[in-house]
């Protein structure tokens, strides 16, 4: 049974969803204005492992991954600066140049990262009919106003507002739930933008309520996730601090226009922090895939490391932090290499075979159980050290290893870090490794280490076992 925690009960529930095999999932995206940060890639790492493990368990799964291009401003709030307008005055270019630059920039990150492809990728400014529709369906049935020529949702029809966050309508009024800038045009200083008229927006779209304006970003995701996925979805995500303004709002929103729940879980993943401070660029604390990149590291160690943090606790990421996932990867590996290309003549260990069925249950119980990725990488290396001891002890079969790597691989169609492909060394480096065989055949000892000091010097560690030798990158 797959419990799941949802923000909306505040508790762990098991997880049914409405059409018994198919999961619905939407995830809000990245707002494309710059390139995705670590903190960013952390909710999309837990999105993707969702994912996988549904689809392990044998759901088929929907998902649906915005492109928000428009309407989301700095502070979260009604006026103020775009995101996307502010990039695009400042790099003097247009802003669907800057959405496509950064929208391509993101997908070569998830490719990196290893992310499963959504069903769909919709941009927020190809789906702005779905968004009047839905507007003028929130103006028909009562839950929203015109004034000006901009639309806003009056929050105090929405009589179930504040049931995610906790910010209902009576802390706004005391003003307890967080900034609220004053616009004369709304009834109440909490209600939000729908629709947004400004002429002098530098992306701006003709519509039943003024000549040139533009949308709200709470509409945005609501018109796509409906559109693709239907009027009640399974599962929507995103990071914590989306739950208010963003999620509530789309909550009073969609349920303000079909009068049908809109979300059944909602899944929220906790803040990154960097050496334990809020990331951001005036503190040089701020990085992206390829800043780690380009300091050596790989995107595997940076999805490793998200993995071994539960997504609703707070996650310190710090370089030493990044080298020890480094270092465990490769670990991990190099014992999946290990498990294809050892030479074992030994006979079927029962322990190793028992081990194996048992790590397969405790790794499910412990992903079932709300995702617990790192109690689930526990058990996994509890099986890895097993093995290894029984190798050391040459008490373990071909058939063992060859299980061993199967459920290892099984593993990772929900883990996604341990598939690749092994380099090939340069011709020179084979060379060296066939010359020390020879000499290692025939005795000669002192010439065999000495190769293999050279082969060390270039990077290559080669491991001697009575079967023969392996290499490995170090």
């Amino acid at each position: 049974m797959i419990k799941f925690y949802n923000t909306l009960t505040k508790k762990k529930e098991e997880f049914k969803p409405l059409n018994d095999r198919i999961v619905t999932i939407y995830n809000c995206g990245l707002t494309v204005y710059d390139y995705a940060h670590i903190g960013n890639l952390r909710t999309y790492t837990f999105t993707d492992i969702l994912r996988r493990y549904l689809e392990y368990k044998g759901f088929v799964v929907k998902q649906v991954m915005n492109f928000t291009d428009v309407g989301h401003m700095f502070q979260d709030v009604d006026i103020g600066r775009d995101k996307m307008e502010e990039a695009a005055k400042k790099e003097n270019k247009d802003p669907w140049l800057i959405a496509d630059f950064f929208i391509k920039a993101f997908l070569e990150d998830s490719k990196l990262m290893n992310f499963e492809e959504p069903m769909v990728r919709p941009r927020a400014t190809e789906h702005i009919k779905e968004m009047i529709d839905m507007v003028q369906k929130l103006i028909e049935n009562g839950y929203a106003y015109v004034v000006n020529g901009s639309v806003y949702f009056d929050v105090s029809r929405f009589k179930d507002y504040g049931k995610l966050s906790g910010n209902t309508i009576d802390k706004l009024k005391t003003g307890a739930g967080g900034r609220v800038e004053f616009n004369p045009d709304k009834r109440n200083q909490f209600d939000f933008a729908l629709w947004i008229n400004d002429p002098e927006h530098i992306m701006n779209w003709k519509s039943p309520w003024c000549e040139k304006g533009y949308p709200g970003w709470h509409i945005e995701c609501s018109a796509m996730s409906i559109k693709y996925l239907g009027e009640t979805i399974d599962i929507h995500t995103g990071g914590e601090d989306n739950i208010f303004p963003h999620h509530e709002s789309e909550i009073a929103q969609s349920e303000g226009a079909t009068g049908k729940p809109f979300v059944r879980y909602w899944m929220h993943v906790r803040h990154l922090l960097v050496n334990n401070e809020k990331m951001s660029k005036s503190l040089g604390n701020f990085y992206t895939l390829k800043d780690l990149l380009r300091k050596g590291y790989s995107a595997k160690a940076l999805r490793y490391l998200m993995l071994s943090a539960n997504y609703r606790t707070s996650l310190n990421f710090t370089e030493e932090s990044l080298k020890n996932a480094e270092k465990t990867i490769n670990g991990l590996i190099d014992f999946v290499d290990k498990m294809r290309e050892l030479k074992v003549k030994g006979e079927n260990n029962q322990k190793i075979s028992e081990k194996i069925n048992e790590t397969k249950k405790k790794f499910e119980e412990s992903m079932d159980d709300d995702l617990n990725a790192p109690l689930a990488l526990a058990t996994i290396f509890e099986l890895v050290n097993e093995v290894n001891k029984a190798i050391d002890e040459k008490n373990i079969s071909e058939k063992n290893l060859h299980d061993v790597y199967n459920v290892m691989m099984e593993f990772d169609k929900v883990l996604g870090v341990l598939e690749h492909e092994k380099e090939k060394l340069p011709k020179d480096i084979i060379d060296l490794i066939i010359k020390r065989e020879g000499y290692r055949k025939r005795g000669d000892f002192a010439a065999a280490d000495k190769i293999r000091g050279e082969l060390a010097e270039k990077g290559v560690l080669v491991e001697d076992s009575p079967e023969g030798s392996r290499w490995k990158r170090i």
